[in-house]
């Protein structure tokens, strides 16, 4: 039988084990003692000053009222049985100001946790604003951009509705000469024909 005492404060401890089948119809002997120097070569049941029955139906059992920074000898067992080295268990209390050391340790344990948390926060909230802030500013800086883009789109246009009209007029210039020259080619042709005519006559 394996004993486990646990939740130990300066006054009070929990304490364990496992069921055993032999006291199914009967109760367990929960026995300490502070005087434990003398009960190490003993383990006699007279011998504790200290003796608690509980029902075989439970398994686990409060100690109160012990004394602080006080070292314990604690055996189970089954009925009223003397216990043996494997049903015992030594345990020590704390003082009292050690408790009060260690709860003002965890209080600040806790607050610097707690510090630390808001401090995560703070910083979680500025990263979240600054990066909502870009967000917000990138469709402005969009929207600023587009004019300058248009205006040169537009400038483009322009230049190439120019030069259009300038081939435009290029070829007119070079149809018109092509067609005077070709009339004029003409009237050369026509003009001795009309000399030989006139000669015959």
């Amino acid at each position: 039988m394996v004993v486990t005492v646990y939740n130990i404060s300066s006054t009070s401890a929990r304490v364990t084990w496992p069921a055993s089948p032999a006291c199914l119809d009967t109760f367990y002997s929960v026995m300490y003692d502070p005087n434990w120097n003398s009960l190490i070569m003993g383990y006699k049941r007279k011998s504790f000053k200290h003796e608690e029955r509980i029902p075989v139906s439970q398994t686990a059992t409060y100690l109160g009222n012990l004394l602080p920074q006080t070292a314990y000898f604690l055996c189970v067992t089954c009925q009223a049985a003397d216990p043996v080295r494997e049903q015992c268990q030594v345990f020590s209390t704390p003082s009292e100001s050690s408790e009060g050391h260690d709860r003002a340790g965890w209080e600040v344990a806790v607050g610097v946790w707690l510090t630390c948390c808001l401090l995560l926060l703070v910083i979680a909230g500025v990263l979240l604003w600054g990066c909502l802030h870009n967000m917000c500013s990138l469709p402005g800086r969009a929207a600023e951009s587009r004019p300058v883009v248009t205006a040169s789109g537009q400038e483009l246009t322009e230049q190439l509705v120019r030069h259009a009209i300038d081939l435009q007029k290029t070829f007119e210039l070079l149809e018109t000469g092509s067609a005077n020259s070709w009339r004029a080619q003409k009237r050369r042709q026509k003009k001795p024909f009309a000399f030989q005519i006139k000669t015959k006559n």
